[in-house]
């Protein structure tokens, strides 16, 4: 029987950066997949795949709806939609090697198979072999979650898996869901041709994102195309033939109905355990099914961990991955930290959002005393250049100290610019001293530097 310092079960984002910070600390590491591929549902059929179809999907509809602009005239540009998949799928495949090359390089042994508990330090590969590990990190991740009247016949109701490998371009995509997942893959076939439905039971999108977002992008993706029906309430799915029929209710109360040949169920993700024996090791569960843990991420069974989707906060891989590192770290005895507020969230339309910090609804609950500054994309002379006018920086700051306590972007690449504002609450910058760094010129940055301009004695130079 094989014995190991460290046994991570699931080898997403956090099970293999934890594997990997484990095999750094000098500890005998194994990590446990049950598919054939490392990576978990980011790298498989998550996050890459998305993003590989995103970047995609984009060059097809600048060409067709941005180029003549430029000065650039296309001619008999047709999709060719298996290409697209099969460079999705090949994106896929050699980031998951890449992780694999990653285990070898680490001395790390990976095991095949479904991992589940005998007791709180005996794990069985598939129900029959056994392992012994003196820790046992628990990693592995969400699935999507389903609505009872919508059932997933994993051809027509479809999740985010399904859409990423359909093997055509659908007329009408109706969406249930306007969060993140939803409106990325939403995006993908509103490039391609789709018409786009969302149907969303909040009053706004990306509802777990400060408000101002969730108004701009509603916005700007109805200009290019996508429709959508905010406080409505699904109450039916049902499918015939080709044809899906969804039955909803909207805010006044009135029975609408859409149809259309794809319904993708975008709703969110749910901790995946099942199979996982928990109950065997004794490990608690919440009221959410979620993994309970402490500040140290521990379990209320000593010596095992869990990490990721499975446990409470933000489902995002990167979150995953910090806590896959602090838990090595604190195995390793020392005393790593995770600043819980400062991990950004993002999505990755065209034009993107991101968020991180407080809120304004979130400061306005706890009666903060803030001031908030604004930056349009349009009064930027790169995003102009661009073609990219869309969107905004927005700060929010203390009245008092002017601490930066939120930054919230819609616009071009607000994906990497987030990270300015990581940078500078991290270190507890104030807007006043973003202002005083010089940033070069013309770059989308510049909307961040004016955004803090402006919230401090509101004195912006650009608008």
């Amino acid at each position: 029987m094989s014995k190991y310092d460290v046994v991570i079960i699931g080898s997403g984002p956090g099970g293999y950066v934890a594997a990997i910070r484990c095999a750094q600390l000098g500890f005998k590491t194994a990590i446990i997949e049950k598919y054939n591929t490392l990576g978990g549902t980011c790298l498989n059929v998550g996050c890459i795949p998305s993003k590989a179809l995103l970047d995609s999907s984009e060059h097809f509809y600048k060409m067709n709806h941005e180029f003549a602009e430029h000065g650039i005239d296309v001619t008999g540009a047709k999709l060719d939609f298996a290409k697209m998949i099969e460079r999705k799928q090949g994106v896929v495949d050699i980031t998951c090697d890449g992780v694999a090359f990653l285990m070898k390089k680490n001395k790390i042994e990976v095991i095949t198979g479904t991992g589940s508990f005998k007791d709180k330090n005996t794990i069985l590969i598939n129900g029959k072999d056994e392992i012994k590990a003196d820790k046992v990190i628990i990693a592995t991740g969400s699935k999507p979650i389903n609505l009872p009247f919508a059932k997933i016949d994993k051809d027509r109701v479809i999740t985010s898996t399904e859409a990423l490998k359909l093997k055509e371009v659908p007329k009408h995509l109706v969406l249930i869901g306007g969060g993140i997942i939803g409106l990325e893959m939403g995006s993908v076939y509103l490039r391609l041709g789709s018409e786009v439905t969302v149907v969303e039971f909040a009053d706004r999108l990306t509802p777990g994102m400060d408000s101002d977002i969730g108004k701009e992008m509603k916005r700007v993706l109805s200009k290019q195309g996508m429709k959508f029906e905010l406080s409505t309430k699904v109450n039916d799915v049902s499918v015939k033939g080709k044809v899906v029929t969804v039955k909803a209710e909207n805010k006044k109360g009135e029975a609408v109905e859409f149809k259309g040949d794809y319904c993708l169920v975008a709703v969110g993700r749910k901790p995946y355990t099942e199979g996982l024996g928990l109950d065997k090791a004794g490990v608690k569960l919440d009221e959410r099914g979620r993994v309970e843990v402490d500040g140290h991420l521990q379990t209320n069974i000593p010596g095992i961990y869990a990490i990721g989707d499975v446990v409470k906060g933000a489902m995002l891989a990167h979150k995953a991955e910090e806590e896959g590192v602090f838990v090595a770290e604190v195995i390793a005895g020392q005393k790593p930290h995770i600043h819980y507020n400062l991990i950004p969230g993002v999505c990755y339309t065209w034009p993107e959002a991101a968020g991180v910090g407080a809120t304004e609804e979130e400061l306005k609950e706890g009666k903060a005393d803030y001031k908030v500054g604004k930056f349009p994309f349009k009064a930027l002379g790169r995003a102009r250049a661009s073609m990219d006018t869309d969107g905004f920086v927005k700060i929010l700051a203390d009245k008092k100290t002017d601490e930066i306590l939120g930054v919230h972007i819609v616009g071009a690449r607000a994906a990497d610019l987030i990270m300015e504002g990581v940078v500078a609450m991290e270190y507890r910058a104030s807007a006043e001293d973003v202002c005083r760094m010089s940033h070069p010129h013309p770059t989308y940055s510049e909307a961040f530097k004016e955004a803090c301009m402006a919230a401090t004695a509101d004195r912006a130079i650009h608008v």
